[in-house]
């Protein structure tokens, strides 16, 4: 990981997603979690503070060692423990069937072996376990779509390898989980980067 992706991107990630629509988006996202959770992509802990009580304790998944220092002070105020147990999405250091749920916010896009990351989120979900999740992705009207297409090789230079351009709804389908629930929308802002696939799907 370079220094920019390490250094920067986390900096301005905690900044651009920590708005009110983001942290309402968040609240909903999390509300159901109880127990055992794992939280890929945990980045500044951006998701701490709406975290129910239900939740026992938290496992997190982050590349970005700044990310660690940005989620310090939210860390030390949430009264669920949470441990950092790796570094890739793709390889989850978990025993399989060992958490209740899994989350993921604004993080799919960027996880270069997407596939295997979705594959290993099922793997370490008990039965009935469910994965939670909000990510952008690509857009069902063709005109956005093109712009998507177009603009993603910059997007993944600038935003450390985000596609904005996945289909969600087919990648979590295809992991073997099923869909439960599933809303899409657009954010606020230029609507290439706003699609918005909010979920919860089931092993």
């Amino acid at each position: 990981m370079g220094w920019y992706a390490d250094q920067v991107l986390p900096r301005l990630i905690d900044v651009v997603l920590r708005g009110r629509e983001f942290r309402q988006i968040r609240a909903r996202v999390a509300a159901d979690l109880d127990g055992e959770v794992l939280e890929v992509g945990f980045g500044s802990g951006l998701n701490v503070p709406h975290y129910p009580p239900a939740i026992t304790r938290v496992q997190a998944i982050d590349p970005a060692t700044v990310g660690r220092r940005l989620a310090a002070r939210r860390v030390a105020s949430c009264p669920v423990p949470i441990e950092y147990v790796g570094l890739d999405g793709q390889d989850l250091p978990l025993e399989s069937a060992s958490v209740d749920h899994v989350l993921t916010t604004w993080t799919l896009c960027t996880i270069p072996a997407v596939d295997r990351a979705l594959e290993e989120i099922a793997r370490v979900l008990r039965p009935g376990g469910q994965f939670h999740f909000v990510e952008h992705g690509l857009s069902p009207d063709a005109g956005v779509a093109r712009w998507q297409d177009r603009l993603t090789p910059l997007q993944r230079r600038l935003a450390g390898g985000c596609h904005l351009n996945r289909p969600i709804d087919e990648l979590v389908a295809r992991s073997g989980l099923e869909l439960s629930r599933m809303t899409t929308y657009y954010i606020k802002g230029p609507r290439p980067f706003g699609y918005t696939f909010e979920g919860v799907a089931t092993r």
